[in-house]
């Protein structure tokens, strides 16, 4: 693997990861076009841990404050219950639906390209919508709620769709304001992407080799550098733009995919 594929993949992974835009979709159709292969998606795999890094950096404080409060804070308790609560869905279906993910759905770019399109129509329809706010305190989303936006989670496990994307529309339909619901998945992000790394390492350990280990390295800190940036500037661009700008990105992706695919195969 070539060292700029390295770095231009890392950059998308950490510019992609926390919008509603697929990152998965992004990394595929690069891989495809670039005819970069790695064994298992261990590349595309190890360097999501760099963006699992990013928000945790982001939010260490506010994370620290809430192990500190969980014992005494009846507030703090409910929100890593609702976190857990909708972490619980997609982490169940998706490892049921492992193989078949990866073997087919992450195979077929004409799906992925299709999914970043009717996605980025969804996300200018919601937009646009005058919808009932109910919480605009990511620690009063309730758990119950929790478990419809953890719902809405699973329908990312189809590349394409956009796990930020997917936790965002579910929170906007369950009563959450624009930036509450970014923020609840972005802690959602946490545990996911932390458990789907995992798995895949699990998964795909015996792939991995010691010359893989310098364009990982290099994926993994590009990764987390630019999702750093993205994930300090997201929440506020979103309370005062909206998904309109993502909407669109998705589309013309889409539809460019679609070209290249039926000019190039």
């Amino acid at each position: 693997m070539a060292i700029w594929q390295a770095v231009l993949l890392g950059f998308l992974e950490g510019l992609t990861e926390f919008l509603p835009v697929s990152s998965t979709g992004h990394i595929l159709l690069a891989g495809h076009f670039l005819d970069f292969e790695s064994p298992g998606k261990t590349f595309e795999v190890l360097i999501q841990l760099g963006a699992i890094l990013a928000i945790v950096a982001v939010y260490f404080r506010q994370l620290l404050a809430m192990v500190c409060a969980l014992p005494s804070d009846q507030r703090v308790r409910q929100f890593a219950v609702a976190i857990l609560i909708a972490f619980l869905p997609a982490a169940l279906l998706g490892a049921l639906l492992h193989g078949f993910i990866k073997d087919v759905l992450f195979e077929t770019p004409v799906l992925i390209c299709w999914m970043l399109i009717l996605g980025g129509i969804i996300l200018l329809a919601i937009d646009r919508m005058s919808l009932a706010v109910r919480y605009d305190d990511v620690m009063d989303i309730p758990p119950e709620r929790a478990l419809g936006i953890g719902l809405f989670q699973c329908l990312a496990l189809i590349p394409g769709v956009s796990r930020s994307g997917s936790t965002i529309v579910g929170g906007l339909l369950l009563g959450a304001d624009k930036r509450t619901a970014a923020e609840f998945s972005f802690f959602l992000a946490m545990p996911t992407m932390a458990g789907a790394f995992a798995f895949d390492l699990y998964k795909n350990w015996e792939r991995l080799h010691l010359d893989d280990a310098l364009p990982i390295g290099i994926g993994f800190v590009v990764a987390f550098l630019t999702a750093v940036a993205v994930v300090k500037l997201a929440l506020d661009f979103i309370s005062r733009h909206g998904f309109g700008l993502f909407a669109w990105w998705r589309i013309v992706v889409g539809v460019l995919g679609l070209a290249a695919l039926a000019a190039f195969g």
